[in-house]
């Protein structure tokens, strides 16, 4: 089991994310849906640096909303994007979307507590 800190885990994934774009066929949906993947897997990790950095704890809390929420749209794009049924991309793909729905899961669990 890996261990890390979110602000940690939260730029990998936006790296990833982002690696994972390269290797992506050059299609008129693709190009669009990239751009919302790269917009949306970059906020979470920089609305969780926001969130450590918050005034207040209401501020805190919208902040890690707002991760919930690009996580979960992260994982969206992620799943419209074209591999072209590539085995290899589809694996990583799904590795991607897993690790959407992990850190969906955890903001999640912030805002609960």
């Amino acid at each position: 089991m890996k261990t890390y800190d979110l602000e940690d885990r939260t730029f990998e994934f936006a790296n990833n994310a982002r690696a994972f774009i390269k290797k992506l066929p050059k299609t008129t949906a693709n190009t669009e849906d990239i751009k919302q993947l790269v917009r949306a897997s970059g906020s979470v990790g920089a609305n969780y640096i926001e969130a450590n950095e918050a005034i207040s704890k209401k501020d805190f809390m919208y902040r890690i909303k707002i991760c919930r929420k690009e996580s979960k749209e992260s994982r969206f794009f992620l799943r419209l994007l074209d591999t072209n049924n590539e085995a290899e991309l589809n694996k990583e793909r799904a590795g991607l979307v897993l690790e959407a729905m992990e850190l969906t899961k955890i903001f999640g669990s912030i805002v609960n507590k």
